[in-house]
């Protein structure tokens, strides 16, 4: 086996034909990790309020498409689309839905899970990359995808930055030569950790093919960089640190989830960078209540029985408890 770069490793774990990522995973108790689509629909019903109350606002018209970007099994869609017939029933009767999904046999997934939910009630349509769609306007969601972008592992050692290079699964460093990836850790302070690649084209992409949106999306992060390696794998619960001692990547390799945390700083500057100047940052728990999650609790507790309403308000408090989900979660919202 040759050397090859730690970012194309990356994507062949998660991406191949065989990789993590090609074939339906359950997310949840019974799968490797925790969502926040996982823990409570107010997820998805809280962005739902988001797109409502953003419509209403003018901000985008009625015919808009809701966007997801990686879908999984539909299940933020779907809870997006519940809680929009709640709230503003009409609005199904005017909104296209589309999903960016590269594999196939999940595209049919998605499809059936949401036919068998809404049968005809909405329109949805497919797409394999996001430069297939070409819209005069959007409302994009992303949930956890950037975390799951190819990245770079660079760390500096007697001044000289180092880049990580696999074989037979087994990472080593040699002095990086990529005047890029030198001149992205210079501006930005990095010493060691990773360096996301392909923000900057996504962000051109939808920039360039979609003349008016709102893009929203949720991830682990922050808005400084670690300067230390977060790069981690999540198989049935357990947390591996890629560099834990021990640890064999054969036995993990396709077969569990490997991911980041996010730079939001870096993804908020490449659309800075396209004269996008309506960005904003906020942790999980800040964005949710402004959403109008609370609301949505007060709406659902008139409507059901106490134990309902109580094991909801649970689910809720995951969330968005400050020492959980709540700030360990960030949302950026980039509208143009």
């Amino acid at each position: 086996m040759k050397k090859e770069k730690f970012s194309d490793y990356f994507n062949k774990w998660l991406y191949s034909n065989n990789g993590y990522y090609s074939n339906y995973k359950t997310i949840g108790k019974e799968g490797d990790f925790f969502t926040s689509v996982s823990t409570s629909s107010f997820f998805g019903g809280s962005i739902g309020k988001k797109i409502v109350d953003t419509i209403k606002k003018g901000t985008l018209p009625q015919n808009t498409t809701i966007l997801e970007v990686g879908a999984h099994h539909g299940y933020l869609l779907a809870d997006i689309i519940q809680f929009i017939y709640t709230l503003e029933p009409k609005l199904l009767d005017t909104l296209n839905f589309a999903i960016v999904e590269r594999f196939e046999n999940l595209q049919i997934q998605q499809k059936n899970y949401l036919e068998k939910s809404f049968g005809d009630a909405i329109k949805l349509t497919h797409y394999k990359d996001i430069s297939e769609v070409v819209l005069p306007h959007a409302f994009i969601v992303a949930n956890e995808i950037f975390d799951a972008f190819a990245c770079e592992l660079v760390y500096t050692k007697n001044e000289q930055l180092n880049m990580a290079f696999v074989k037979n699964h087994k990472i080593f460093f040699e002095p990086c030569n990529d005047e890029k990836i030198i001149n992205h850790c210079k501006k930005y302070k990095i010493e060691k950790g990773e360096i996301a690649i392909g923000y900057e084209d996504f962000a051109q992409t939808i920039c360039k093919n979609i003349k008016n949106f709102s893009f929203l999306t949720f991830d682990y992060g922050d808005r400084i960089p670690r300067n230390d390696f977060s790069t981690r794998i999540y198989f049935k619960h357990e947390v591996f640190p890629i560099f834990e001692e021990k640890l064999k990547l054969e036995n993990y390799y396709l077969k569990a989830d490997i991911t980041y945390d996010v730079y939001f700083k870096h993804l908020s500057d490449c659309f800075e960078k396209l004269n996008v100047k309506n960005i904003t940052f906020k942790t999980q728990v800040q964005a949710l209540i402004d959403f109008g999650i609370t609301e949505l609790l007060e709406l659902y507790k008139k409507n059901v029985d106490e134990n309902s309403y109580l094991r909801e308000s649970q689910k809720i408090k995951t969330l968005i408890e400050p020492t959980g989900m709540g700030d360990r979660f960030k949302m950026l919202l980039i509208e143009k």
